[in-house]
């Protein structure tokens, strides 16, 4: 006969196994619950935004565009409250950490995308770095051309592009009712980024698919593709873009805004406060950012100093940077000398990686010229990410434009930010992260890419690519410039500042090119917020690798650090800090 202890040891310890096995069932079943919200939006998502999806290497939705009226609007809000409530129904304490990671996440961008979606910002339908119009234009290339279905496809999203256009121009004329248009000082010459669009059907971006369609294609199919195409473009794209032309040139233009500040429109205070925690992803506010600003901006003038010392300049700090900006030693004499200067950097930046990294990614990047239709309004330089299958490289486009303003000791720099080991290096890592959830393999969280790009300039140093003074110069002129952002974008928004006022703080403060520094400016006008992610960012990182290396000393791995920095994916700047404190403490555990 067994004793009453021995049977009362049993049964709790059959209850603590039930309660275990129950434990673990919730656990499982909130993890799931999660996974399909996650995926369920990401796959919603991707059906609505059909460019993005090229972009990232899906290509089910390339026969459309977006649909951006309001009926476009209210499917997206609707897309946004459902996730919404689907993920308030999960018990968070019953995930696994990683799904824990994965719900802030997704709650953080849901959020913050709605709380956008709703403010006027919709009718904000391009900003001098990108618009409706060179965006799909610049998509051409993006699209994974076949087989006959697939040439189909495309032909079907050009015929799109009559209603595409209709309701962007919709929503500039809401715009102009309401008085959220762009102003009317950046506006100078936008005209002729769309003006260069327009061509004979065969000669335009639209059509280059077809001059080289498959050999296995039947010849007579081939030639009724081509046909219908050049038919397409003629009938459907063409003379949308003119009509865009006529409809910027005689209603928007007349109608922009005469304060550059987003401020200055009905809601654009509140706006500009929520660009400002969206672009930086923590709590913090326009004077914060300001003061902030300028105190990186006396530092790194410090910094600068020093460099003037070395090189035994015999003059005052303008008198160095005009030097700077018209000394023909330090320009390119033709856009071929200055791709191939970028082209040697990049190749000797490949050869140093596998110090600094652990894991590398498998996708290959080119370099290119930006767009001539675009070049005289956009920045120096810009990443395009590659599709997460493989089939498409990452992209570096260079500005040739003005080979006046491009100094060559700013191109190790520029050259790190946008290929390796900045934007390429982190953006096919993310892509390459197969065990992520697919929204957070895409998803940009702005001071994460654009802080680890700046970090990239940093780590430069480390790595021995400056090879001059002038080019190190050339860094603390890149890092200045992210650091004068701070201070315009916030003066410019939320101060009262003008145009020209931004202008002439930027000119003061750095080498870069007028031409560059007006760009720029006239950039953080018509994109409120998105320049303050860069500065904040990187700093957050360099903060974050020196607490490691204190609280590990010689355990500290730089290798394993850039690892675990870059292999969560891109994240707020709060979870990033958390996820490097729970790496140290492990590290330091072992």
């Amino acid at each position: 006969m067994q004793s009453k202890t021995f049977i009362k040891s049993a049964v709790s310890a059959c209850c603590v196994a039930l309660l275990s096995s129950g434990n673990a069932l919730a656990i499982t079943n909130a993890n799931d619950k999660l996974d399909k919200v996650m995926a369920n939006y990401w796959d919603a998502y991707l059906d609505q935004y059909p460019l993005a999806a090229n972009m990232n290497g899906d290509m089910r939705h390339s026969d459309k565009l977006s649909q951006v009226d309001e009926k476009g609007r209210t499917s997206l809000e609707r897309l946004f409250d459902k996730s919404i409530a689907e993920l308030e129904s999960i018990d968070v304490e019953k995930l696994s950490a990683q799904q824990k990671v994965n719900y802030q996440l997704m709650d953080w961008m849901l959020r913050h995308e709605r709380h956008t979606l709703e403010s006027n910002w919709y009718m904000y339908t391009f900003t001098t770095y990108a618009g409706w119009h060179d965006g799909f234009a610049r998509s051409a290339p993006r699209v994974r051309l076949k087989n006959a279905g697939d040439f189909k496809s495309y032909i079907n999203r050009l015929k799109a592009f009559e209603t595409y256009a209709d309701q962007n121009m919709a929503l500039m004329r809401e715009g102009i009712k309401t008085g959220n248009t762009q102003p009317c000082e950046t506006l100078v010459g936008y005209e002729e980024g769309i003006r260069g669009y327009i061509k004979p059907a065969e000669e335009s971006d639209f059509y280059k698919p077809f001059k080289t369609l498959p050999k296995t294609m039947d010849s007579k199919l081939q030639e009724q593709l081509q046909a219908k195409a050049k038919a397409t473009i003629s009938a459907s794209v063409m003379p949308k873009y003119q009509e865009y032309l006529d409809f910027y040139l005689n209603e928007y233009a007349p109608a922009c805004r005469k304060v550059v500040g987003i401020s200055s429109v009905k809601g654009g205070a509140e706006l500009y406060d929520h660009f400002v925690k969206y672009y930086t992803t923590v709590n913090t506010d326009a004077e914060a950012v300001h003061k902030l600003g300028l105190s990186e901006v006396k530092r790194i003038r410090d910094d600068m100093k020093k460099v003037m010392e070395e090189v035994e300049f015999k003059g005052d700090f303008k008198a160095f940077l005009e030097f700077l900006r018209t000394d023909p030693q330090f320009y390119p004499k033709t856009a071929k000398e200055y791709m191939a200067a970028a082209a040697a950097i990049s190749k000797e930046m490949d050869g140093k990686l596998p110090e600094y990294f652990s894991y590398l990614p498998r996708l290959p990047y080119g370099i290119e010229k930006v767009p001539d239709q675009i070049a005289p309004k956009v920045t120096p330089a810009y990443y395009q990410r590659g599709a997460a299958d493989g089939t498409r490289s990452g992209k570096y486009f260079l500005n040739t434009y003005d080979l006046k303003s491009r100094a060559l000791y700013e191109l190790p720099a520029l050259t790190l930010h946008e290929a390796v080991p900045g934007h390429h290096l982190q953006i096919s890592i993310q892509n390459e992260m197969g065990e992520l959830p697919e929204f957070r393999r895409f998803y940009y969280f702005h001071p994460y890419g654009e802080g680890w790009a700046l970090y990239a300039e940093y780590l430069g140093e480390e790595m021995g690519m400056y090879k001059t003074p002038y080019e190190r110069f050339g860094r603390l002129t890149y890092e200045m410039w992210r650091a004068l952002r701070l201070v315009v974008d916030t003066g410019m928004h939320a101060k009262g500042w003008t145009r020209q006022q931004a202008i002439d703080f930027m000119a003061n403060n750095s080498a870069l090119s007028l031409h560059n520094i007006t760009t720029e400016v006239d950039r953080y006008i018509t994109w409120p917020g998105q320049a303050l992610s860069y500065k904040m960012g990187e700093l957050k990182i360099r903060e974050l690798r020196a607490y490691a290396e204190k609280a590990l000393g010689e355990k500290f791995d730089l290798r394993e650090f850039h690892t675990k920095i870059l292999t969560n994916g891109a994240v707020p700047l709060s979870v990033l800090e958390d996820l490097i404190k729970e790496w140290v403490e492990a590290q330091a555990a072992k």
